[in-house]
């Protein structure tokens, strides 16, 4: 999913930000019930999609028909599902008598929509679905165009994970069903359309694209994009797509990109997805990153000019490997998909940057990962890595575990087994499962047959039931030490100590130095320190979203007024929901600033994707 490399979320913002053992079996053995969804995958599948689509954008729908071809193994009389908020209008097959009975059924749960119920004859073996989504589709938002860079067109985009493409498109809505698709949209003609699918390098005079997926993907990783767009080419297999005002700007944040998919090849086997395209989208877009196959999706939050935040393309790259190509077979195996690219990111890192860098960001996921058990209880079940989520929303046991934990799982089998065994077992594992579902269960057997090789000792050396059926961490996870932090912690301890801001060695400091020191600030800092600082250093002001955030978090605590203002700018202007929610949720806490969270949010809310403003309801109630 979204990078979650520089975070710090309150217990239950973990929760919403980052979507035991799971129930049911794989599809690889077979047919599976998913707990999040309605769809029989136990008897049938979806094996291609073909989408008609026409974008309104006066309107806010999406309405077309979806054709959707079948393997029915076990000849079932019905077709289940998932659908949310949609108006379905006529369901046919192929045929002379092409029209099929369908229902809506009734859900308890909101989040997990309603089930569409369609009559299955002998023979069936294509079923069209005529529909239109809802102005509220809570995986789309619609953007004027004062909320885009260019002030003149609108936008529109999409967040699929973890069970909203079924918002926006009847299927079946499970990361344990794979399927190809094609596409044509139908968009304004000044516009262009995306999908994770072959694109478009430049628009139409017909406002109609063409779009092809070849290679099978789950429905989390349905992906539209609609905007006034421009693209700059890296090199014949990568670029950049952002809006004119911010093509420049991307195109030089992320040009190692190339030299990313390189390394991750060297790492881990040839990149299977053709094209590697970035998309920059509006502020809003609620994460750092999503991994759409062929499109990652990226927020505007990470171009600072300096390329220090581009691990999240490097996250979203390794996507391509762990989760995309080898996925969770239900959120329930969420680790599997993000503890992998986590530390698949890292090796990136390391490898294009060296180890001092890599190290840092070691560090600071560590760091994340202890505040984040700390808040959820060093028993809690949300701290293991096998998951059970069935009866919630999947966002909502998702959390840094998944992410930090899962990679400090991994590094520790790289310690025990060595560096270069380790790369060879993985390289396998991907090369295994290639475009297949994984659970725990299953992942879990392939360690001890491929790694382990059964050796009961070593098994229990390692800790290997406790990593991931246990809450908390074993006694054996790494701990990172930064060189480079160790300097920062000396210029910590001097400003304590009554250092002037403007005595302390900062020269070379990247954003994570900064974001080292700004975490660690104390309690009782005075209001005459905090202004130092923000006078010195413009903290206040600062145009990296990293360090103005970690920064706003302290100022909100020590009651630093002083930042009031540029707060007010920040949460208007940026969508992200790492960001924006611990801002309202710290606000929220101090007396003094509950009527102030209260009138930007006012202001501020429409300009918000759903699932952002949905989390910030719930924290101001």
């Amino acid at each position: 999913m979204f990078s979650v490399r520089i975070v710090l979320l309150p217990l239950f913002l973990t929760t919403l930000f980052f979507s035991g053992c799971r129930s049911g079996s794989t599809e690889a053995d077979g047919g599976f019930q998913d707990a999040h969804s309605f769809a029989n995958t136990d008897s049938v599948h979806i094996r291609h999609m073909d989408l008609t689509l026409n974008v309104d954008f006066e309107k806010r729908t999406l309405s077309g028909v979806v054709s959707l071809k079948i393997d029915n193994f076990k000849k079932a009389r019905t077709l289940i599902l998932d659908t949310r908020d949609l108006e379905i209008f006529k369901v046919e097959a192929e045929g002379e008598n092409p029209q099929r009975h369908y229902s809506l059924g009734e859900s308890g749960k909101g989040y997990m929509g309603l089930p569409l119920t369609i009559d299955l004859q002998a023979g069936d073996s294509i079923i069209s679905v005529a529909y239109k989504t809802s102005p509220r589709a809570a995986a789309l938002q619609w953007l004027a165009p004062e909320q885009t860079a260019g002030k003149k067109y609108p936008f529109l985009f999409s967040q699929s994970q973890a069970i909203l493409a079924r918002t926006w498109i009847p299927c079946q809505d499970t990361p344990g069903i794979r399927f190809t698709y094609t596409a044509t949209v139908q968009v304004p003609r000044d516009l262009m359309a995306l999908m994770s699918a072959s694109n478009p390098q430049q628009k139409n005079k017909t406002g109609i694209y063409h779009f092809e997926m070849e290679q099978p993907i789950p429905s989390y990783l349905l992906a539209l994009a609609v905007g006034d767009l421009r693209f700059r080419a890296f090199d014949e297999r990568s670029g950049v797509y952002a809006e004119p005002e911010m093509i420049d700007k991307a195109a030089y944040e992320f040009a190692d990109t190339p030299r990313m998919i390189k390394t991750a090849e060297k790492l881990y086997g040839p990149y299977r997805w053709g094209r590697y395209d970035i998309l920059v989208l509006p502020p809003s877009f609620p994460y750092g990153g999503m991994e759409n196959p062929r499109l990652t999706f990226a927020t505007p939050t990470v171009i600072t000019g300096d390329r220090s935040l581009v691990s999240l393309i490097a996250h979203e790259l390794a996507h391509s490997w762990s989760g995309n190509l080898v996925t969770n077979a239900t959120w329930n195996d969420v680790w599997l998909n993000e503890g992998f690219t986590t530390y698949f990111e890292l090796r990136i890192m390391e490898a294009l940057y060296g180890r001092d860098y890599e190290q840092m960001l070691e560090q600071i996921g560590y760091q994340d990962l202890l505040r984040t058990l700390e808040e959820l209880g060093k028993d809690s079940p949300d701290s293991r890595l096998a998951l059970n989520v069935d009866d919630r929303d999947p966002d909502e046991g998702l959390s840094l575990i998944a992410y930090e934990k899962g990679r400090s799982f991994l590094k520790m089998l790289e310690t025990e087994f060595g560096r270069s065994r380790f790369d060879a077992f993985l390289k396998k594992y991907f090369d295994t499962y290639a475009f297949q579902s994984m659970d725990t269960e299953r992942f879990t057997r392939y360690l001890r047959d491929n790694l382990i090789k059964h050796r009961r000792r070593v098994e229990s050396q390692i800790h290997l039931r406790q990593w991931i059926y246990e809450p908390g961490l074993p006694e054996n996870c790494p701990v990172p030490d930064s060189p480079e932090f160790r300097k920062v912690d000396e210029q910590r301890m001097a400003f304590l100590k009554g250092a002037a801001a403007g005595q302390l060695k900062v020269q070379g400091w990247t954003t994570h130095h900064w974001l080292h020191f700004l975490r660690a600030l104390p309690a009782n800092l005075t209001h005459s320190r905090m202004a130092d600082l923000d006078k010195t250093f413009k903290l206040s002001a600062s145009p990296n979203s990293e360090i103005a955030f970690a920064w706003f978090l302290q100022a909100i605590n020590h009651n630093y007024s002083g930042a009031l203002p540029y707060i007010e700018r920040f949460l208007l202007h940026v969508g992200r929901a790492k960001f924006v929610v611990p801002l309202y949720a710290a606000l929220n806490k101090q007396d003094a600033y509950k009527k102030f969270a209260r009138e930007v949010y006012k202001k501020a809310r429409e300009g918000y994707h759903p699932v952002t403003y949905s989390a910030v309801d719930r924290v101001l109630k």
